[in-house]
């Protein structure tokens, strides 16, 4: 999918109202129920007469997005159920007008979940409006739709998800899990993070034939090549190692080495001049794998010279806060990761020069370690991914990347990234550990910060993308196993 703006809840509101005042009424729902219909007969992989389709239909205007679609099924040919989870008396003026073309055509409306089996299912219940968690006869019915087993297909966010945060709504809520989402009018960042890769399938966007360019540009962005694609750029024959900057990783506290050797082993893949495994604890004399690396004592690094990545494999004792210091105190570009962030968060005068820093500054947390920065739980992070890593980007000035599903790439200035790469494969130890080599690496060769964060975690997530397309993991994929395709990356963009 190519990158495009995310649009929150609010904004689609605002657009949607625009676009009705000037159109006629049922304009934009008999638009979004034709190209729902038209994506449907495509999913089905057989002619429409031998299609036999159940669409849900919920109380709102997504329900009669639901409605639209189906007599548009039927007039196709399709055999089509409708299950109406709402008094057609109090449905909306559009969706109830959808509903006297259903009743004109060949569907068969029930208000119970009739006998398959199902071609695809149709999901219109709930839409963006949804508030609280799906229970009652909505519940049950989308537990049963949960397990036919046959292609879903949502209407612009599958029930019960919602569609700014990506997460299931309500306590103990439930949502429907759906193969395909066609999402209405813009897409939306909840489709893409969170519990939203699980839910949403393949997501397209149909923009109803409204020109998104007159609305204001949503601050969100789903990750794209294009992004940071310029700052990749054929090597010049007339170079050397020192054209492309050194990178130092600073951590490997006592039992903790692997962490530091991932890490540079992963800017040493990912094109650096020269790497440093710089050690807090014990250093190794080489890396027998890659004696590339050159392998120090965290003190005897020059922090003048280097792209510093601190915190794999670390620790928290003091040689390790007495390093970061240095660091933070240097004019050095920092990737900070692991323990580097859990001593920040541990001490509020780290945290303060954190933001004075006077270079570039890339922090890569997960969501614990980003919880610990904001000073909240990691539910609360998770509750709205978004909205925390655009408050720890403000509050250290810096570029955020909050790991996960769908990662969250934020700037001081409230841009955001939704990452759409990477699969399970990466839920690994030692895969973040890569991811800030990379970051260094890319830092070092004199990308901007924002396109090295945007384009580091797209990297690290296509690279495991094509590994498992080629049968390596999901499960069992290894992390040192990620910097050789990264390689495969970084030089199919730089050429």
């Amino acid at each position: 999918m190519p990158g495009h703006f995310l649009y929150s809840a609010a904004m689609l509101r605002e657009i949607e109202q625009t676009a009705l005042s000037a159109l006629p009424a049922g304009t934009l729902m008999q638009r979004a129920g034709a190209a729902a219909a038209t994506l449907a007969l495509q999913l089905v992989q057989v002619a429409p007469t031998d299609a036999t389709i159940l669409v849900l239909a919920g109380p709102g205007n997504n329900g009669g997005d639901a409605l639209d679609c189906a007599a548009h099924l039927a007039d196709a040919g399709a055999r089509v159920h409708i299950v109406l989870l709402a008094a057609p008396e109090r449905l909306p003026t559009d969706a109830s007008a959808a509903l006297q073309r259903v009743r004109a055509s060949t569907a068969v409306l029930s208000d119970h979940l009739p006998g398959g089996p199902w071609s695809l299912v149709v999901d219109g219940l709930f839409g963006i409006g949804l508030q609280r968690a799906l229970e009652g006869s909505a519940r049950a019915l989308v537990e049963a739709v949960n397990l036919l087993g046959c292609p879903v297909l949502a209407l612009d966010v599958p029930s019960g998800l919602d569609a700014d945060t990506g997460n299931v709504v309500g306590e103990n809520g439930i949502a429907l899990r759906a193969s395909h989402t066609i999402t209405f009018i813009g897409d939306k960042p909840g489709l893409h993070t969170a519990d939203g890769r699980d839910y949403s399938g393949v997501v397209s966007v149909a923009e109803l034939g409204l020109d998104m360019q007159q609305f204001a540009a949503s601050p969100i962005q789903l990750g794209d090549v294009d992004l940071f694609r310029s700052a990749a750029r054929r090597r010049l024959q007339n170079s050397h190692k020192g054209s492309y900057g050194d990178v130092s990783v600073i951590g490997g506290a006592q039992g903790m080495t692997g962490a530091v050797l991932l890490a540079a082993r992963s800017a040493l893949y990912s094109g650096a001049g020269r790497v440093f495994a710089a050690f807090v604890g014990p250093a190794l004399a080489l890396d027998p794998q890659h004696p590339e690396l050159m392998c120090r004592m965290a003190e005897e690094v020059d922090f003048a010279q280097s792209v510093l990545v601190i915190g794999p494999g670390m620790g928290t004792a003091l040689p390790a806060k007495k390093v970061l210091m240095r660091a933070l105190q240097s004019d050095a570009p920092l990737v900070l990761d692991a323990d580097a962030l859990n001593l920040i968060a541990a001490e509020p005068g780290l945290k303060k020069n954190l933001a004075g820093h006077r270079s570039a500054v890339l922090l890569t947390p997960h969501p614990l370690e980003a919880a610990r920065l904001l000073a909240c739980s990691t539910a609360a992070v998770q509750s709205d991914r978004l909205r925390a890593a655009s408050d720890l980007a403000q509050q250290c000035n810096a570029v955020v990347i909050l790991k996960g599903s769908g990662s969250v790439i934020a700037a001081p200035d409230g841009a955001l990234v939704i990452n759409p790469t990477g699969n399970p494969a990466l839920a690994t130890g030692g895969a973040g550990d890569v991811l800030a080599g990379v970051c260094g690496a890319l830092l070092a060769q004199g990308w901007p910060v924002w396109q090295a964060a945007v384009g580091a975690v797209w990297m690290h997530g296509r690279a495991a993308d094509i590994l498992v397309q080629q049968g390596v993991g999901p499960i069992g994929l290894c992390a040192s196993e990620l910097p050789a395709q990264l390689r495969r990356e970084i030089n199919r963009l730089a050429n």
